[in-house]
């Protein structure tokens, strides 16, 4: 068999014209040969010869694609799926799901024997064994293997060992045919053989919602799928208690921590198809065991049923976390040297060379005088020269100050603009793949005064850390802009800090930048107040004025925008700009994924457009290349890179099936198994776009992103741009996202628990 990346030998793809039926198409015939296999997921790029026709014509082999788990050359198999056409590779059968027999034949038997599936028979000692024992072989394998004896070559020990590794290689056999018997997929029989072993049949009848909360990429929904296959009644309590863990989890993509009783009842009802009493009585459960954590209004005498607010465990914790470690903040005398103001206000502004507006003197102050303070303001309002001044005078004083943002980029402007060092928050807490953050409550910080920018990015869990983490001592200032989108993960911490929270909030509010007179600063302010004009209009590329920083450029279609997205990355941009690097300096964000506009779309267009030449490595994800810009999908604490993380990819290596990318001057290898974790970066959402900015921004928006369109998303777009920022789409849009000024209200329980903190 053969496993890793593609070989550099092309392998022969047989040409056939697809069939024009859409519809789910049969094949039944013989693996012949095995020509790539990911080890980690299964996936399959194997030749394969379908039976024979009526006239008994022997077939064409074809290439059949997918996963398929514990398959060897030599199987016959029963596929089902569709044909699809490969722009390199032609015509290839794509697997959905396929049924598979051990081969009858004499020549199928030696080619699965000779395959290396059993260790100890190779293809010399297949052929001797086939030899002997001819159709009749995998008989005495299972029932006889003593007489494996009498072929020549073969002793006691390897007879033995040969009985072993046969007997394990149908028990995997056996339970991947069992599980795909009750709808399983062949990708997640692979995660549920590997996280259970032989114990995945027993789990899967027995505790089949359990592989919900132990398997990743195996959600309720599967779960469910599996065990009504199995019988399971459509009340039983497993699946209701398991349907509602499920739909607090889906509520918390949402954004909530916390839900209101009454309203999670309804939900889980109508997800699972039942009684609002069955739900009623399964939540209690659920409480009775501590699964769900219940809350009561505190003025509230004798609870109404249903009156609550209701969360999972790890989200009760983290928000305790946060009100207690603001609550011994407070507390605690400040650890900084003595330090007078008006005097240290003075020395800045002399330093800095012009006078600060009263707005950022408070804030100085404020930060100061408070252990804890927050700094909010929207672009070009002062809250950069504020930092530097405070920092300033911190180091001056001799201070320990910490600075910290969310990812790598907003770490990276954040020390440009004070002019201290600057980490991301998890480099800061120094994770560690297997004890978690090593600085916590225990291991305080080496700290007297932590800065954090961004903070309109921190999800509860991530502040829940980062705060344990600040010695009691110290001081602790925050920096966010409440209007940009709230965090990806779980929580509203800025805005429930603001809300219930005793620390003292500086809003800035003049514009300073380019005295005023920059576009996308003003641009964004008319945003925040609803004011859907336009900014200056370009009807085409070619018609762009070069001396606006902030652009709208007309677009009648999402062909249209795409063209001239395009247009102008490899041409307008590269021709106007001196030394803007179209790839490095420029950055596409969509506010959708899907669509002939949206994030994939558009990386396989500027991909072909700028980076077209040389063989990549082609990955579930798609194809890399080298030159390739490509964004971080999740955090990979042993590599130090993290979600939203972008780089650029030096080498590949398609032998190995490696890929080389460079993030931030660290260079890093990704394996087979972890290339799902990068995707192409020429687009990418609005939302991955949080923390940082870029020299050129360019935003599709059109009537077809609805769904997304909305003030907050199209400010957190246009701020990303330093230099220039280019919108390519639809007036009507534009007006659409400007006028839809209601977030998602996000539900949380930290403003109830930072008020009953304040009153301990």
């Amino acid at each position: 068999m053969i496993s890793g990346g593609f070989s550099t030998t092309p392998f022969r793809v047989i040409p056939r014209r697809v069939p024009p039926s859409p519809e789910p198409t049969s094949l039944a015939g013989v693996v012949e040969r095995i020509i790539f296999l990911n080890e980690e997921n299964h996936y399959t790029i194997a030749e394969f010869r379908p039976d024979g026709g009526p006239d008994g014509a022997k077939a064409e082999p074809v290439t059949i694609v997918g996963a398929l788990p514990g398959v060897e050359c030599g199987e016959t198999l029963h596929l089902s799926g569709e044909w699809t056409r490969h722009s390199q590779h032609g015509a290839q059968f794509k697997i959905a799901s396929f049924r598979s027999e051990l081969p009858a034949s004499v020549y199928g038997i030696r080619k699965y024997l000779g395959s290396g599936l059993v260790p100890g028979i190779g293809r010399v000692y297949a052929n001797k064994i086939v030899d002997a024992f001819g159709t009749d072989t995998f008989r005495v394998l299972s029932e006889e293997s003593g007489r494996l004896r009498d072929v020549a070559g073969i002793g006691k020990k390897r007879a033995t060992a040969i009985k072993q590794a046969w007997d394990g290689k149908r028990t995997e056999r056996e339970l991947y045919i069992f599980l795909q018997t009750y709808g399983v997929s062949p990708s997640q029989c692979v995660k549920l053989v590997k996280q259970y072993g032989a114990q995945a049949k027993s789990v899967l009848t027995t505790e089949p919602y359990r592989v919900a909360r132990e398997i990743e990429g195996i959600g309720f929904k599967t779960a469910d799928k599996i065990a009504i296959n199995l019988g399971f009644a459509n009340d039983a309590p497993p699946r209701l208690e398991a349907g509602i863990l499920f739909a607090l989890e889906c509520l918390q993509e949402e954004g909530h921590t916390a839900f209101g009783e009454e309203r999670l009842r309804d939900y889980s009802a109508e997800l699972l198809d039942t009684s609002s009493a069955l739900v009623t009585a399964r939540i209690e459960a659920l409480v009775a065991s501590r699964q769900l954590v219940r809350h009561f209004p505190a003025a509230q005498g004798d609870p109404l049923p249903g009156s609550g607010l209701v969360q999972l465990p790890p989200n009760d914790r983290y928000e305790r976390k946060i009100a207690e470690v603001v609550s011994r903040l407070l507390k605690v005398s400040s650890g900084l040297p003595p330090i007078r103001i008006d005097a240290a206000l003075e020395w800045a502004e002399t330093k800095a060379g012009f006078q600060f507006h009263e707005l950022q003197q408070l804030a100085v102050r404020n930060a100061l005088g408070n252990k804890v303070s927050i700094l909010t303001g929207g672009p070009g309002t002062g809250k950069t020269s504020t930092l530097r001044s405070l920092v300033n005078i911190l180091k001056a004083k001799g201070v320990r100050v910490h600075l910290a943002a969310p990812t790598g980029r907003a770490a990276q402007r954040l020390a440009e603009t004070t002019g201290g060092y600057a980490s991301t928050i998890h480099r800061l807490l120094k994770y560690d793949p297997g004890a978690g953050f090593t600085a916590n409550e225990s291991h305080p910080l080496a700290t007297d005064f932590l800065i954090v920018d961004e903070v309109s990015m921190l999800d509860t869990r991530l502040a829940s850390a980062l705060f344990q983490a600040v010695p009691s001592r110290a001081h602790l200032l925050l920096v966010g802009d409440t209007d940009q989108l709230p965090s990806v993960g779980a929580g509203n911490v800025l805005q429930d800090l603001i809300a219930a929270s005793r620390a003292p909030v500086t809003r800035l509010s003049v514009i300073f930048r380019q005295k005023g007179q920059s576009g996308i600063v003003t641009t964004a302010h008319s945003i925040n107040s609803g004011d859907a004009s336009l900014p200056p209009v370009a009807p085409s590329v070619a018609e762009v004025q070069g001396s606006a920083d902030l652009t709208f450029i007309m677009a009648d279609s999402a062909e249209d925008c795409v063209r001239k997205v395009i247009e102008l990355c490899t041409d307008f941009i590269p021709r106007a700009y001196d030394r803007c690097d179209p790839v490095g300096d420029v950055q596409v964000m969509a506010p959708m994924h899907k669509g002939f506009a949206g994030v994939a779309n558009l990386n396989l267009q500027l991909q072909a457009a700028l980076n077209p030449r040389g063989r990549g490595i082609r990955t579930l994800s798609g194809e890399f290349r080298a030159g390739d810009k490509v964004i971080q999908l999740r955090n990979n604490y042993d590599k130090n890179l993290f979600n939203g993380d972008i780089g650029a990819v030096t080498a590949t290596d398609p032998e190995a099936g490696t890929i080389e990318a460079d993030f931030d001057g660290e260079r890093h290898t990704f394996t087979r198994g972890e290339t799902g974790d990068l995707a192409l970066a020429y687009a990418i959402s609005i939302h991955k776009s949080q923390g940082s900015e870029y020299p050129v921004v360019i935003v599709p928006l059109l009537k077809a992103h609805f769904m997304m369109l909305q003030r907050n998303l199209l400010y957190t777009a246009i701020t990303r741009g330093r230099r220039k920022v280019f919108i390519v789409g639809e007036p009507a849009a534009y007006a659409m996202a400007v006028r839809n000024g209601e977030s998602k209200l996000r539900v949380t329980h930290l403003r109830e628990k930072l008020a009953a903190e304040q009153q301990r």
